[in-house]
C-alpha cells in the first residue's frame, strides 16, 4: 500500500467555475519526501487540503476523483478520524496555535480525541523532549519566535504519531535562519521514516533531500519525478524557483564543464566544481 494515492482528482470551490484542481494524479510511497511547487494560485494548498480531508469536509464545491491516504478515504471520513493517520502544518503558525502554553497546545488535540489523561501526559512529554520544547513548555505560543511557533505546530500535528506529515508553505512567514531550522526538523522526521509532503517555494532548502519534485500550474501537475531531472526541465519555464546552484551548473555546462550530478545546493555545487575546475588547470 502506498502512503498516498490520488486518481483523477478535480475540485472547484463553491461559487467558482474555475477548477482549483484539474485531473490530478499522484502517488506517494511510504517514507518519501515529496515537494510540491508552482506559482501562487496553482493549486498547491488546495491539494494539501484534499489529502487531509478538509476538502470536501470543510470547503464545499464540486469534487470528483479519489484520494487514499494509508488506505483511508478522506472524502468520506472526518478530519478528526484521520488524526492518527495524518498531521498538517499550515503557513501561519499563529493561526494554528490556540491555547496559552506550549504544553496545553500539545494536549489540546489529544483532549479533543478522547485520549486518557495518562496517555496524554506521556505523549505530551515525549513531544516536548523530541522537538526540544521542554524549556518552552509554560510559555505562551504568542510569545515565541516564528521558528519556535512552527516547531510547536509540527509537534502538535504529530502528537498522535501519524505516519504522514503534510506542510503547506511552512516557511512563508519565517526569516531564512528560522526556515532552515524548521526544515531541518522536517528532514530529520523523514529520515526516521515519516512520509512528508510539503508545498514550498524555497526549493534550494528542500531539493537536496527530496525524493520527488511535483510542479503544478493552473490546478494541474505539469511535471513530477526526481528533483534533479524535473528542475532542469523547469529551468526556463518560470514556474518554480531555480536554486542558484542549478543556475550556476547550467552556466558552467554551457562553457563545457561537466559535472557528475546536478547540484541542488551550494554544498553539492562545491563538491562538484572542485574536481571539474582542477581538470581544467
Amino acid at each position: 500500500m502506498r502512503a498516498i494515492e490520488i486518481r483523477d482528482l478535480s475540485f472547484a470551490y463553491e461559487g467558482s467555475e474555475r477548477l482549483a484542481l484539474d485531473g490530478v494524479n499522484l502517488d506517494v510511497e511510504r517514507g518519501e519526501f515529496v515537494v510540491i511547487a508552482g506559482p501562487s494560485g496553482c493549486g498547491k494548498s488546495t491539494l494539501i487540503k484534499a489529502i487531509n480531508g478538509l476538502i470536501p469536509s470543510f470547503y464545499g464545491g464540486s469534487y470528483k476523483g479519489e484520494v487514499r491516504i494509508e488506505g483511508h478515504n478522506p472524502a468520506k471520513e472526518q478530519p478528526h478520524e484521520l488524526f492518527k493517520v495524518v498531521g498538517t502544518v499550515f503557513q501561519e503558525p499563529d493561526t494554528q496555535l490556540l491555547t496559552f502554553s506550549v504544553e496545553r497546545e500539545l494536549a489540546f488535540p489529544l483532549e479533543n480525541s478522547g485520549v486518557s489523561r495518562t496517555e496524554m501526559k506521556e505523549l505530551v512529554e515525549d513531544a516536548l523532549n523530541r522537538f526540544g520544547l521542554s524549556p518552552l513548555r509554560h510559555r505562551s505560543p504568542s510569545e515565541l519566535s516564528g521558528g519556535e511557533q512552527q516547531r510547536v505546530a509540527i509537534a502538535a500535528a504529530l502528537i498522535s504519531k501519524p505516519s504522514v506529515l503534510l506542510l503547506d508553505e511552512p516557511t512563508s512567514s519565517l526569516d531564512p535562519r528560522a526556515a532552515v531550522e524548521v526544515l531541518s526538523v522536517v528532514h530529520e522526521l523523514n529520515r526516521s521514516g515519516m512520509t512528508v509532503v510539503i508545498s514550498e517555494h524555497r526549493l534550494s532548502l528542500l531539493l537536496p533531500f527530496a525524493h520527488k519534485l511535483v510542479v503544478m500550474n493552473q490546478g494541474r501537475i505539469v511535471d513530477q519525478g526526481p528533483p534533479s531531472e524535473v528542475i532542469l526541465r523547469m529551468a526556463n519555464r518560470e514556474l518554480v524557483e531555480v536554486p542558484d546552484a542549478v543556475a550556476a551548473y547550467l552556466g558552467l555546462k554551457e562553457l563545457g564543464i561537466r559535472f557528475d550530478r546536478v547540484p541542488m545546493d551550494a554544498h553539492q555545487f562545491l563538491d562538484e566544481v572542485r574536481p571539474s575546475t582542477a581538470l581544467m588547470r
